[in-house]
């Protein structure tokens, strides 16, 4: 019987609520096809900073470094705003992130049919339906290039921030979005601005190259300031975004908005092995934390996700996330996503339930 080893890293507000959630969901997927799964628990974030002094402890890494899969709740909440940058819970996140070599950032944007009235946009815009994973660049661009401030006194006269890649970068990165748009729908946008940016331009030409040994991948590529209104202009256009860390970060926020509800979108992060962590991409949310009514689906299709990607546990995917869906179908709703007057389900409520259809 395969056995996989995974980390669990709840950290705060509502991360320890939403792990248990998913984990539940983990370990009846596992009974129901014939794997292991050895869960061990380490701190993160403002919970590690309170336990042990900082963001993220040497053996929290080691300990992710010795799994096959890493899955997170979330990290961050105003007990600690006003620690220095790189003591704040969210320094964790960029230190795992970077300690354990991850630098494709996945973000699917899913309209689920049965909240449709969710999204803000027409339902002409969603016609033809929405189902994008956005892959961004994690580890180069802008957010890592050279920067520097020049002050005089005390006030700051200039500054400057450099948008830097190199070839193997890019390369990396756009082998991972045509691999995935393989067993998609094989189509990959590159987003970029190659009529302003040098960077763009080496972007678009390194992309063009590695689609050469895609053949049965259709490629094709737009300027950033068009696909921000190409996304809610039409966005079942879009299969596959391939695109850099700052211009993914903006647009994946985007794509995430256009589902109705951050309480329903995964992440993964990956880097060259099968190692990869999963979260959901909405914060700690700490004013609900400890009251039972967070939305864990997000978390359980993160761990769809990591099924998927880090343990090649397929068909258990699936069956989580046609599980999730069926909830929907069958009207159940959490605070987040409710409307119409209909009473929200609590987070344990969502646990029982996709339970309940994971055992049909």
């Amino acid at each position: 019987m395969k056995k996989y080893k995974i980390a669990l890293l709840p950290g705060d507000g509502i991360g320890p609520e939403i792990i248990e959630s998913a984990t539940q969901i983990l370990q009846r997927v596992a009974q129901i096809y014939k794997f292991q799964i050895e869960m061990c628990q380490a701190p993160i974030g403002g919970h590690a900073i309170d336990t042990l002094g900082e963001p993220l402890p040497n053996s929290t890494l080691e300990l992710c470094k010795s799994c096959n899969a890493v899955l997170m709740g979330a990290v961050g909440g105003p007990k600690w705003d006003l620690l220095p940058g790189n003591h704040r819970p969210e320094a964790g996140l960029l230190k795992i992130r970077a300690g354990l070599g991850l630098f494709a950032n996945l973000r699917p944007a899913v309209v689920y049919n049965a909240l449709k009235n969710a999204s803000p946009l027409k339902d002409s815009a969603l016609a033809n339906g929405v189902d994008i994973m956005v892959i961004r660049e994690l580890t180069g661009g802008i957010y890592f290039g050279q920067r520097k401030s020049v002050h005089i006194g005390n006030k700051c006269v200039y500054a400057y921030d450099t948008e830097e890649y190199t070839v193997d970068e890019i390369v990396r990165i756009a082998h991972v979005a045509f691999n995935i748009a393989i067993k998609r729908r094989k189509r990959v946008c590159s987003i970029d601005k190659a009529n302003v940016l040098e960077s763009s331009r080496l972007w678009r030409q390194t992309v063009a190259d590695v689609a050469k040994e895609y053949r049965d991948v259709e490629l094709s590529t737009m300027y950033v300031d068009n696909a921000a209104m190409q996304l809610v202009r039409n966005p079942g256009q879009f299969d596959v975004i391939l695109t850099n860390n700052i211009f993914g970060d903006i647009l994946s926020d985007e794509a995430s908005q256009i589902t109705g509800s951050i309480g329903m979108l995964p992440s993964a992060s990956l880097g060259k092995g099968k190692l990869g962590l999963y979260e959901p991409i909405h914060g700690s949310a700490p004013d609900i934390a400890g009251k039972n009514i967070a939305n864990p689906m997000a978390t359980i299709l993160s761990v769809a996700m990591m099924l998927r990607f880090s343990l090649d546990e397929c068909e258990a995917a699936e069956r989580i996330e046609e599980s999730v869906t069926a909830l929907l179908e069958l009207g159940y709703r959490t605070a987040d996503i409710t409307s119409d007057g209909i009473e929200p389900i609590r987070t344990t409520d969502v646990t029982k339930k996709i339970l309940e259809l994971l055992n049909k």
